[in-house]
């Protein structure tokens, strides 16, 4: 039988789950092209993505969602790993990301770190 958590071990996992929350939420909406509403309550974020029509039209000709497309880019680039959002019933014309919050502080910052300089580059070659 296993041991329940007590209620301060339990307060300790909500606090470190609200600190990656709010970290997340605000580093990405930091970033330009990317706006991220507050994470309540889940261990996701699904920051919405502004893309240059003509990455949108590239995604098109190559038979892929444009977030999709994105994606994949990010993890060539980038090295990191997403899920598209359009398995998730965003709004048509729409695109987001869907990322954990779990990992440490550290590796989120760092991973945000690499996200930025992405976009940053993905909006100059796209712009």
């Amino acid at each position: 039988m296993y041991k329940l958590a007590s209620l301060q071990e339990r307060r300790k996992v909500f606090e470190s789950h609200e600190i990656r929350a709010n970290l997340v939420t605000n580093l990405f909406n930091s970033i330009e092209g990317v706006s991220c509403a507050p994470i309540t309550g889940a261990l996701y974020a699904f920051p919405r993505l502004y893309l240059p029509e003509r990455a949108i039209a590239e995604a098109k000709r190559r038979n892929m969602a444009p977030d999709v497309f994105y994606c994949y880019e990010l993890l060539e680039v980038a090295g990191i790993c997403m899920v598209p959002g359009d398995g998730f019933g965003q709004r048509p014309g729409t695109y987001h990301l869907r990322t954990t919050i779990l990992p440490q502080i550290d590796i989120i910052k760092d991973m945000v770190a690499r996200f930025r300089v992405f976009q940053r580059n993905f909006l100059e070659k796209w712009n």
